[in-house]
């Protein structure tokens, strides 16, 4: 076998893959390119930005960042009184949220006990009121 000469210019990478574009072919100034575009940038520094996201990651966040587009493009028809397939629409919400759930989003429980300071400042605030009310009261039994 014969040894091919290599060429003097490397191969560089798609434009994709350089991050100089997220679409391949398309029209990247589309209403749903541009909104496309925001989603991933927004996803992409939530994580902490590209440089702290493996090709995986930011794969997941551009299939979410579709399926928000989507499903953004349904509740626009909602909106407007047309009909959409809820089934369709359900099963893109899971989607959707299965693969955010694979890139990071966490489910944090909120407290909404509520904190001892915050008891006890109603419990005083509830106080104050009953005295005022007691107050008010006793000066009009006085008063002939």
């Amino acid at each position: 076998m014969e040894d091919k000469e290599m060429p003097s210019r490397h191969r560089s990478h798609s434009a994709v893959t350089s991050g100089r574009r997220l679409l391949i072919g398309g029209d990247p100034n589309s209403a749903w390119a541009r909104r496309y575009r925001d989603l991933v940038a927004g996803h992409v520094n939530d994580l902490g930005g590209r440089t702290e996201l493996s090709e995986a990651e930011l794969s997941l966040i551009r299939r979410a960042s579709a399926l928000e587009c989507e499903l953004e493009g349904m509740e626009a028809k909602m909106s407007q009184g047309e009909q959409v397939s809820l089934e369709l629409y359900g099963r893109l919400v899971d989607r959707l949220g299965r693969t955010l759930q694979r890139v990071g989003l966490r489910r944090a429980p909120r407290d909404i006990t509520p904190s001892l300071a915050d008891i006890i400042a109603q419990d005083e605030a509830e106080e104050a009121a009953r005295a005022a009310q007691d107050a008010e009261d006793t000066e009009g039994e006085a008063q002939p």
